[in-house]
Parts: C-alpha cells; sequence; structure tokens
C-alpha cells in the first residue's frame, strides 16, 4: 500500500502536507470516524482523496455543489484517476451506467448528491461497491442549527448501514459548537472524533466601515489596496451597476452572477483568475471551488444572512498569507434591510401553497406524477408567468425543500453528453448506407475516447469544425443516429433543475410543521443577530470575535482590524482610566447596559476614551459582554 506522501507527491507533485492534513489522513486510514475543520482555502478535498487511493476500492463523496463536484471530477481525471458523479442534472441512463462503472470498472471515485442516495437505484447498487470510504463535504448542511440546513443529508445514517465499516470523514469549513457536536449524532458517530485547524487569519484585517456614500468609499479602498478583488453584491442588477461605476473610474471590472449565461460566467471568471480584471462585482454565486492565491481585497457593500457565510465569503482574500483586507461598508438602511428579509426568508403557508400550485403548472404536471424526474428551471420566466416576485418565489422554493417537497439544484453548466448505444456492427453498416453520416461518425470516434462506454463530454462547433459542415448540419446527423437507437444525445445546458421528489399532490394537502417553521426562524433570526454585533461592534477585536463565534478561543488581538487600530490610537493616562473605570463600575452595578447607554450616560463627552476603558476592563476580565450584548460587572 502506497504511503499518504508518496501519493501526494505522485498526483499532486508536493513534497509536504499542509498542517492538519496529515492527521486527519491518518484518523481516516486508522478507521476513525472524523470531522476535520478547516478553513476556506485549506485543502479539505486531499485530506479524503489522499486515503482513498492508498486503499483499495471506492471513496463515495456527498456534495450539495453540483459545479464543484464537476470540477472536482474533472480535475481527479486529468490526474488519470477515474471519477465519476452522480447528481440531479443527469438522465437515469447516464447514472445507471455512472453506477455500473463504479462495481466493475476499477473507479475511485463517486461524487453523489444528497438527492440521489435514498433513490431504489443508487441504494440498489450500493453493496455491490467496495466502498474504502464516505466523504461528506459541507457538513453543516446535516445540522438543522446550521446556515444551510438540507434535509436530504440527514440520510446519510441510514446509508451507512449499507455499508457498515466504512469510515466517514465529515469537511466543513463553517461550523459553531452546537453544529460541530450535531453533524457527529447525525452521521452516527461510533465516538467523538474532530480535528480542527485554527480559523486564525493574521494576514487578514477585518474592518467594518459605517458610510452613507458606500460606492466612494469602495473606490478609495480598492485604489489604496492595489491587487485583485471582488466585491460582493446584495442582488444581480447592483453587481452589473457597481463594475460599470467601478469602469468609469479606471478600474477594470466585470459582474457575475447566476443568471448569466455559462459561456458568459466562465469567461468573466477566466479573466479574473488570469489577472485580465481586477475586480469581480458578484452576488454570492461567485466564488465557491475557486482558490485564487492573491485575492487582496473582498468588499461586501450589504449585510450577509449569516456570520458563516461572511467569513466564508471574506475568507477568500488573501490566500497566498500576504497582507489583505476584508471589509464590510454599512450605513442606516442596511439593518432594515436585514429586518425585512426575515419577513421575506419566511412567506405565509398560503403564498408557499400558492408558489406550489403554479409550479405544478408551470410543469404541467397531473397529481401523482413527477417523481423522480427533474426539470429544468428558468425562475425568471416562471415569475414572470405567474407575476411572482422573485425574492419570495425563491424563499418560498426553499421552504418546501426543507419540507421535502421540491429539490432545487443549483445551477450548473453541463456540456453536451453523447454514448454510443448500438455496436460496432451497427454503426458500421449506417456508415456504409448512409456515406453523408460517415464524416460526423468517424470525426467523434477520433476525438473522443471512451463513446462506446459512457456519456462522453462533446462540442458540436468542435465536430463541425473537423467535419468541415455547419453545425445545423451536425447536429441533424446526430439526430438521425440517435433516431436510429445508434447513439443517446443529451443537449447542453445551464439551468437548475426542479424535482417534486415523490411527485405532485395536491397543494391543498401540503403540511407544514409549525414547530419546524418556528425553529428556523428561531435560528435565523439569531444568525442575523450575529451579523448585526459584529457589524455594530466597536469593544472587541473583529478577527477573536468572528473566532469566538465558531468556538475558538484566542488570547491576543489582531491589531489590525479597525477596531484594534482604533483602540492603538486612542492616549489613555491612568487618571483617565481610574476615573473613567470607576463610572462605568458605578453605571453597572445597578443593571446590565448596552455599549451607547453606558457611552451616554458616563457624562464625560469622551465617547472614545469610553470605549477604550471599557475595552481595557473586559481584557482584565473586569467586565463581561454576554449574549445578549449587554454589559455586565463580573464580580456581580
Amino acid at each position: 500500500m502506497p504511503t499518504p506522501r508518496e501519493i501526494l507527491l505522485h498526483y499532486w507533485n508536493f513534497q509536504h502536507f499542509r498542517p492538519l492534513q496529515e492527521d486527519i489522513i491518518n484518523s481516516v486510514l486508522a478507521g476513525n470516524d472524523t470531522l476535520a475543520l478547516l478553513p476556506t482555502g485549506g485543502g479539505k478535498s486531499v485530506c479524503f482523496q489522499v486515503p482513498a487511493l492508498c486503499n483499495d476500492g471506492l471513496c463515495i463523496v456527498i456534495s450539495p455543489l453540483i459545479a464543484l463536484m464537476k470540477d472536482q471530477v474533472d480535475n481527479l481525471r486529468k490526474k488519470g484517476i477515474k471519477a465519476a458523479a452522480v447528481n440531479s442534472a443527469m438522465t437515469i441512463k447516464e447514472i445507471d451506467i455512472a453506477l455500473d462503472n463504479c462495481i466493475y470498472g476499477n473507479y475511485k471515485f463517486l461524487y453523489v448528491s444528497p438527492e440521489r442516495l435514498q433513490t431504489d437505484l443508487f441504494l440498489a447498487r450500493l453493496p455491490k461497491m467496495k466502498v474504502n470510504l464516505l466523504a461528506v463535504d459541507e457538513a453543516h448542511c446535516i445540522s438543522q442549527w446550521g446556515y444551510d440546513f438540507r434535509p436530504p443529508y440527514l440520510r446519510i445514517k441510514e446509508v451507512r448501514k449499507h455499508i457498515p465499516g466504512v469510515p466517514v470523514l465529515a469537511l466543513t469549513a463553517t461550523a459553531t459548537p452546537s453544529v460541530v457536536v450535531d453533524i457527529q449524532q447525525q452521521l452516527g458517530f461510533k465516538k467523538e472524533n474532530v480535528l480542527r485547524k485554527s480559523f486564525k487569519r493574521p494576514n487578514l484585517a477585518y474592518v467594518v466601515l459605517h458610510e452613507e456614500d458606500k460606492n466612494k468609499r469602495m473606490l478609495k479602498v480598492i485604489k489604496n489596496t492595489g491587487g485583485s478583488g471582488i466585491v460582493y453584491e446584495r442582488n444581480r442588477r447592483q453587481t452589473a451597476e457597481t463594475a460599470a461605476f467601478l469602469r468609469s473610474n479606471n478600474i477594470s471590472a466585470s459582474f457575475y452572477h447566476a443568471g448569466m449565461d455559462a459561456a458568459q460566467r466562465n469567461q468573466v471568471q477566466e479573466d479574473w483568475k488570469n489577472n485580465n480584471v481586477q475586480v469581480i462585482s458578484a452576488t454570492n454565486a461567485f466564488g465557491m471551488g475557486i482558490d485564487k492565491p492573491d485575492v487582496r481585497f473582498v468588499i461586501h457593500t450589504a449585510l450577509t444572512e449569516s456570520l458563516e457565510a461572511y467569513f466564508q465569503e471574506a475568507g477568500r482574500a488573501g490566500r497566498d498569507e500576504q497582507k489583505a483586507y476584508a471589509v464590510l461598508l454599512i450605513n442606516k438602511k442596511d439593518k432594515l434591510e436585514l429586518q425585512k428579509r426575515i419577513e421575506t426568508a419566511f412567506p405565509q403557508k398560503e403564498e408557499i401553497k400558492q408558489v406550489y400550485h403554479a409550479l405544478a403548472n408551470y410543469f404541467r404536471l397531473a397529481i401523482g406524477s413527477g417523481a423522480g424526474h427533474f426539470f429544468e428551471f428558468d425562475i425568471a420566466r416562471f415569475c414572470n408567468s405567474y407575476k411572482l416576485e422573485a425574492v419570495k418565489t425563491m424563499n418560498c422554493i426553499k421552504f418546501l425543500e426543507r419540507e421535502e417537497y421540491l429539490v432545487l439544484t443549483d445551477s450548473v453548466y453541463m456540456p453536451s453528453r453523447l454514448k454510443i448505444t448500438g455496436s460496432k456492427e451497427q454503426l458500421y453498416e449506417m456508415q456504409v448506407a448512409n456515406p453523408e453520416l460517415d464524416t460526423v461518425v468517424k470525426v467523434m470516434l477520433r476525438s473522443y475516447s471512451g463513446l462506446f462506454f459512457e456519456y462522453t463530454n462533446i462540442h458540436e462547433n468542435e465536430i463541425a469544425t473537423r467535419s468541415k459542415l455547419d453545425k445545423a448540419k451536425v447536429l441533424n446527423i446526430i439526430y438521425r443516429l440517435e433516431e436510429h437507437g445508434l447513439i443517446s444525445y443529451i443537449p447542453q445546458s445551464s439551468l437548475p433543475k426542479l424535482s417534486f421528489g415523490n411527485g405532485r399532490i395536491d397543494s391543498e394537502h401540503l403540511r407544514f410543521s409549525k414547530e419546524h417553521y418556528e425553529q428556523r426562524k428561531q435560528v435565523f433570526q439569531q444568525k442575523f443577530n450575529s451579523v448585526l454585533n459584529y457589524a455594530d461592534n466597536q469593544l472587541f477585536c473583529r478577527s477573536r470575535m468572528l473566532l469566538a463565534y465558531f468556538g475558538e478561543t484566542v488570547s491576543e488581538n489582531c491589531n489590525v482590524c479597525d477596531v484594534c487600530l482604533q483602540r492603538n490610537k486612542e492616549l489613555l493616562n491612568q487618571n483617565e482610566f481610574d476615573l473613567l473605570s470607576g463610572k462605568i463600575k458605578e453605571l453597572l452595578r445597578t443593571n446590565p447596559l448596552r455599549l451607547n447607554e453606558v457611552v451616554e450616560n458616563s457624562g464625560t463627552g469622551k465617547h472614545a476614551l469610553v470605549i477604550k476603558t471599557l475595552q481595557m476592563m473586559i481584557d482584565e476580565g473586569e467586565v463581561i459582554y454576554d449574549d445578549e450584548h449587554k454589559l455586565t460587572l463580573a464580580n456581580e
């Protein structure tokens, strides 16, 4: 059996692992269920790919993101490693062949989307596979206390019963202490086993700026910082407006969002990765799976819905360990808008039923039909057809997903795929009888390997060029071959897919758990409050505050965030400290107070010095800042 380091050198050409990677790999190779907490860009995929390659058999990887799945499968294949995927963007025929290849074809990796885990097709093949590891990526999705809960993840524990003795490796970059506990319980860990790398990023300065003119400040940050960067916007319209504003100020910028076609998104992404464009203005659809090390700044122009989301997006800056900035620009309107999102995130039950009924009509599904089928879903066209508001509609769909009435995949470009289903003899006979088909068939066979064994990505324009025919003629020939049963052809697509789970039901029979609804709303509100607390914070080192949220305690301030820099600017002599600390103790002796109440009632007019005094008292343990964001005397 090759050693992990031999595998790393052979396939990745690296001599050494990153911190903690080897510990995680050794834990897995020892047969231990393991939860690995690694920050964004920490090299999670190596932690399951290396041990899987050390042992005989197949590693099953559960991932909710089709785009990430596709990228990892492509990268493994480029290394000469056999890998396949099973997800909702594929046809039943494709899935059937992929599963057979994993049983009989000496494949090393099978990527599976969580909604495919409990299908009869998958469960029937699973016991026939020689599985050596079950890897669960984005493992926080299994927890109802997590920020991105996905009900299909709860079935993983049941799937483990079909592969007894196989260890599970759960991986995530964002998990609070309660989520860490929940992940292990939901996955049926035999014993607690958490390996974590510190999320501390000494090179990354977290900054919150209260600005009415966000564009002016954004421009100043970009010009002062220089280098490559990302500006995260709240919606698609704002991404285009920001890119136009930056270009008008002589900064090369493009925009990116999920509503663009796949070719556009790929081009924008490549231009930015290759430094042909300095700044990407994007929605949160951008960045997943992109490991660009030299990002010098990430700017948010709106509050995110959770600190998990903010930490992950901000963490795309400075992965080369050079100085970088994570800047949040906010103003008075932002807090009101964030609060409004709670209302739209939890629509009324009648609104949810209305969207479900409209979807059934849109896809022309009779009651009881649609089970197991995935339909291409253009949300803009759907909302226009039924005069629905896009944001509220998406939140209705998310709620229907959580109740498992629907499944919606992420938007991802899937190239055209083709498999030869007839025999070589049948294909040859068709070529002889139809000379006009001969050239196209020969070009396909010369251009693409494996067409007789699995669905293979093809490019119609490339075939047309090599055949010296126009694309329309090539497509006509492909359709003729399919009509004769010689090939199976799937045209390219870039839209998300939607499924009605176990089939369409009458919308009046939809049942929603009041407890579940209220629980999710409570979790949502708590996460919003944490974001607001982070934005309002003037007392704590921002890095320490974020680390504490994820259960990591550090004793030193970062000395590079805006709070630390302001603290270090203010001069406070002993007499002032004694005077102000005395006033603070007097104020807090009666009742806990919020920061603004302490500052306003100090009676000094020296607000900055009051804040610095409080910071020092908190550092010394004299004052406690509790979960309700109130200040209390430690000995009271």
